[in-house]
Formats: structure tokens, C-alpha cells, sequence
């Protein structure tokens, strides 16, 4: 599958959606902002963005996503509010998961959005570090044996796999470094 017959669904209900259809435009794949849940179906990938998680999760299901995307069998995406949504479980009750990673996640755990921080996260595929930014970044807690981490910081593990979704706490998007959108794309997408 080359990069220019890939096409990867961005939800763009709420959160920083733009951000990630530029960031794919910038790799040179096909991208589809996904606002109806059949759209979905015509994608090879898809991200949830980050955004605020309890809206997120009402807008699932006010809009008729949260079957869809809970039998969608590609690969996925989801960071910060997207990986707390993709999880098994949220520290809030507000927040309904579509239960697709076994990991349980903690909202807001590094604080509010006046602390939001960038620090390097150490990569285990790639030896450079890769500057990340955390805002509200949830944390990920009780991982599944199956789920592999992929990036730390601090000994904190913020960048997991788990078959074929990853999930990041920070926003890879609000940064002009590509090889976590390329680690998706060619590990995930292109097997």
C-alpha cells in the first residue's frame, strides 16, 4: 500500500483535528476531516484528536459514532482526550470509553492547562528524543500485557501500541517533528 493510496480519517468533532489533517497533508497522504460516522468506512486509518474528553464522549453519542468506531477494525489513533476515549476505563464518570485498549487512563493527571509543559519523550524506535507537548495530559495507568509501550518520559510511560492502535497522552500534532504520525502510518497502516 503506497502513502498516496492511503487514506486516514481525522474525527473533527472537537479537538485539534486541523492540526493532525496538516500534519498528514505534510506526509503526503490522503486525508478525510470525518464529521458523519459512515465516513468512517471509506478510511484506512483514523484518529480521534485531543480536545476535551466529556464532550468528546457526548458527542460519540449525539452523533452516532461510538458503534462505528468500536467495530471499526483498522488502525487508530487517538491522543491526549483520544487515548483516554479509545481506553477501557476514565477516572471520570463523564467520560464513556469505547473500550478498545486495556489500559485504564487518568484526565488532567499533570495538571491544568496553565501547567502544560513540552519535554523530550524517549522514543523505543527512534534514538532522537522527541519533543512533546502535554497539555491536561491524562496518564496512563494499569496497562494490559499485550499493550507495548513505545515512548517515556520520566520513567512515566505516554506513548503506547496495542495491536493496531496507538495511543499518545501529548499532542504530536502541535509539533512540526513527523515520526510519530509516520511511526502510525508505516507500522500500522502500511503492514
Amino acid at each position: 500500500m503506497s502513502l498516496k493510496t492511503i487514506t486516514i480519517g481525522v474525527l473533527g468533532l472537537q479537538g485539534s483535528f486541523a492540526r493532525h489533517i496538516a500534519m498528514l497533508d505534510k506526509l503526503g497522504v490522503q486525508t478525510i476531516q470525518i464529521r458523519y460516522p459512515e465516513e468512517i468506512d471509506n478510511c484506512d486509518g483514523l484518529i480521534l484528536p485531543g480536545g476535551e474528553s466529556t464532550t468528546i464522549s457526548k458527542l460519540l453519542d449525539e452523533m452516532k459514532f461510538r458503534d462505528r468506531i468500536q467495530k471499526y477494525n483498522h488502525p487508530m489513533f487517538g491522543t491526549c482526550a483520544g487515548a483516554i476515549l479509545l481506553s477501557n476505563n476514565s477516572d471520570n464518570p463523564h467520560v464513556k470509553t469505547l473500550n478498545r485498549v486495556p489500559i485504564n487512563t487518568k484526565r488532567n493527571a499533570y495538571g491544568r492547562q496553565v501547567e502544560s509543559f513540552i519535554a523530550p519523550v524517549e522514543l523505543s524506535f527512534d534514538k532522537k528524543p522527541f519533543n512533546a507537548v502535554f497539555i491536561r495530559a491524562p496518564k496512563l495507568r494499569q496497562l494490559g500485557k499485550e499493550v507495548t509501550a513505545l515512548g517515556t518520559i520520566n520513567g512515566e510511560i505516554v506513548l503506547v501500541q496495542y495491536e493496531n492502535i496507538l495511543l499518545s497522552t501529548f499532542h504530536p500534532e502541535l509539533t512540526d517533528d513527523q515520526r510519530i504520525h509516520s511511526y502510525f502510518i508505516k507500522q500500522l497502516i502500511r503492514k
